[in-house]
């Protein structure tokens, strides 16, 4: 199963436990309504008749039900909509790509930056638990606000391979869509579980004022009734609420348990390592709890077993059957604990940037889209290594963050770049405008092709700025595009890039047919093929061949205008409420015209994975033909 239909298929499961929970909800509040309503007619009238009941009773009732369980979901709905740091943060992690203590600290993080850039993706902010079992976990609700969290035990007791592996498992969470159907099943139980603690909270009340009460007026019998229907609603809630959120934590087992599986074996097909992974898994015998106060809320997000469990309420697979499906020579002996292993040295970097590709590079890359494999890894090492010592430790500090991101808005001509490092000397706050000036000389050397793995590196730091930093940033370029004309293509890409991971664009869901997208593809390719091509005619030739593979009528290249800034992005907008089943499509024609000279130049190459990023569309690196 492709990335796509990975995509597809998050999203009709998702609608599934939708109305699996739904018709839970319904179920709780039918009961609900009907016992406190019994127990409303018995307090009035000393006995019930279903028959009698009032409907605007019935009503009255579950509407307020209702609104309790919408109360609960739409609170812890609010708290996560920041996306996978909240989790992390209740879990007691600490964020270490702005300044990882130690070698295991920085193994991990390295890891975690080869896996992202081998996937075509931003790193995501990396949380470290303080814990001592092995666990690792991927949150948040979309891949823009991922957050990825290991424990002090996994990071300390698995080597290289075997730490890749998990990290990998995790990714393979992000890339298919199970994250956001773990962070909506949160919301949605703790919604449930508030009847419960309302039932709980007047069962207390009535047990510490009721008693006293009546000992003290135990002829009042009107006081007494009260008590009596309290402590009925609170028990009918008690009872219901615990119940639905038992049915709830049912449903999240069986879920979870599947999604375990395939994530186990994408770790495999990403690696092709499965010793890796097996190795992680046979180790978490040796304990994988966590003790976080809030670990229970988070169970069926983490690798290994994090809570003492019943089989019938275990988030994940039995680890004997996990081992064996990846180890099936497996003879059931969990491994102890092993010495630490030093990390790999590095790879040495190759001499020079790889000068193009093949035309048949893009449409592997485009094949391999949310799986990633070994050469992937391989590649991102390499693109690693290529990037200035001086850019990689600005790139874990927010402000040398800042920088780097205008210095890659400057472009690559060197008129334009050096009209706009003036005008940015002049208006840039001092600080910052000194931190570009000493990053200026390695971005300009930075290789071809190496600008999207850089931006993928600085996404973590970015995320830790202030909003305001981003209004600053917003409005800089702004004055820039009137003071020096617009930006390239290439910066245009990667600032869309920046602006959806650090949440200035609204996400929407894949509705829109490709036919219903006819405008939006032509504005597209049009910028695609002048972009990469000096004549006219080239950029006719180039989108005429892309043209041809999609399902509209032919179109006049000399007839398409230059677009702008405003109409890039309108149609990228809307490009993006593509349904997913069909952006392969768009994507081969987009490789289409990149290609259609039989070459694919490393500038060409990396814009069209910074387009494709900007529809979803995570892209691995192109690889050479040796390399494939």
């Amino acid at each position: 199963m492709d990335f796509f239909e990975h995509q597809d298929r998050a999203r009709r499961n998702t609608s599934r436990l939708v109305i699996l929970l739904i018709l839970a909800v319904v179920t709780l509040v039918l009961s609900t309504t009907l016992v406190i309503a019994v127990a409303w007619q018995v307090y009035q009238y000393g006995n019930y008749s279903l028959e009698a009941l009032s409907k605007e009773l019935l009503f009255s009732v579950a509407a307020v039900v209702v609104g309790v369980v919408i109360l609960g979901w739409a609170f812890k709905a609010v708290q996560l909509r920041a996306g996978g740091k909240v989790v992390a943060e209740r879990l007691g992690g600490r964020l270490l790509n702005l300044k990882p203590e130690g070698l295991h600290e920085q193994r991990v993080l390295n890891v975690v930056e080869e896996m992202a850039l081998a996937a075509g993706v931003p790193v995501p902010p990396v949380y470290l638990l303080e814990e001592p079992g092995i666990n690792a976990f991927a949150a948040g609700l979309r891949p823009q606000n991922a957050v990825i969290g290991v424990t002090r035990g996994a990071i300390e007791r698995l080597n290289r391979d075997e730490l890749q592996g998990v990290i990998a498992h995790e990714f393979s969470h992000i890339l298919h869509g199970d994250m956001r159907l773990n962070t909506r099943l949160v919301a949605v139980l703790n919604g449930i579980l508030l009847l419960g603690l309302i039932g709980e909270l007047l069962m207390r009340g009535v047990g510490h004022s009721g008693g006293a009460r009546a000992s003290s007026r135990s002829d009042d019998k009107g006081r007494g009734n009260v008590v009596a229907l309290v402590m009925v609603v609170g028990l009918a809630l008690l009872v219901i609420g615990y119940a639905g959120t038992f049915f709830g934590n049912l449903i999240k087992a069986a879920v979870s348990r599947q999604r375990e599986f395939l994530a186990d074996a994408s770790a495999v097909q990403y690696t092709r390592n499965p010793n890796g992974i097996a190795g992680a898994l046979k180790k978490l015998g040796a304990g994988s709890r966590l003790e976080a106060s809030h670990a229970a809320e988070y169970s069926h997000m983490y690798f290994g077993q994090g809570l003492a469990l019943s089989k019938m309420m275990a988030t994940h697979p039995p680890l004997e059957e996990r081992i064996r499906r990846i180890d099936p020579n497996w003879q059931g002996v969990v491994l102890g604990d092993e010495v630490f292993e030093s990390p790999a040295a590095p790879t040495a970097p190759r001499q020079e940037a790889v000068a193009g590709f093949s035309a048949a590079a893009a449409n592997a890359a485009i094949a391999s889209i949310g799986e990633p494999q070994p050469v992937h890894l391989e590649e991102a090492r390499e693109s690693l290594a290529q990037i200035d010592e001086h850019l990689r430790s600005a790139a874990h500090d927010p402000h040398g963050a800042l920088a780097i991101l205008y210095g890659l808005l400057l472009g690559t001509d060197d008129g334009t770049r050096q009209q706009r490092m003036t005008w940015m000397q002049a208006n840039l706050p001092p600080l910052l405008a000194d931190r570009l000036l000493e990053l200026a000389a390695p971005l300009q050397q930075l290789p071809a092709g190496r600008r999207l793995p850089l931006l993928e590196l600085i996404i973590p730091a970015l995320k830790q700025l202030e909003p305001q930093d981003f209004v600053s940033l917003k409005r800089d370029v702004g004055t820039l595009l009137i003071s020096t004309g617009q930006l390239g293509f290439m910066e245009w890409a990667l600032l869309r890039i920046v602006e959806r991971n650090l949440g200035m664009q609204r996400s929407v869901q894949g509705r829109l047919p490709l036919a219903a997208l006819g405008n939006e593809s032509c504005v597209l390719l049009t910028a695609l093929a002048r972009a990469g091509n000096t004549s006219e005619q080239a950029a006719s030739e180039a989108f005429l061949a892309a043209w041809s593979t999609l399902p509209f009528s032919a179109r006049p290249f000399a007839e398409q205008p230059r677009a702008g800034i405003s109409e890039l992005n309108d149609a990228l907008n809307r490009l993006n409420q593509m349904r997913p089943l069909q952006k392969p499509q768009l994507l081969k024609a987009m490789a289409r015209c990149i290609e259609h000279d039989g070459r694919i130049s490393a500038s060409e190459a990396e814009l069209m994975r910074a387009v494709a990023d900007t529809l979803d569309c995570p892209m691995p690196p192109l690889l050479s033909d040796r390399q494939a």
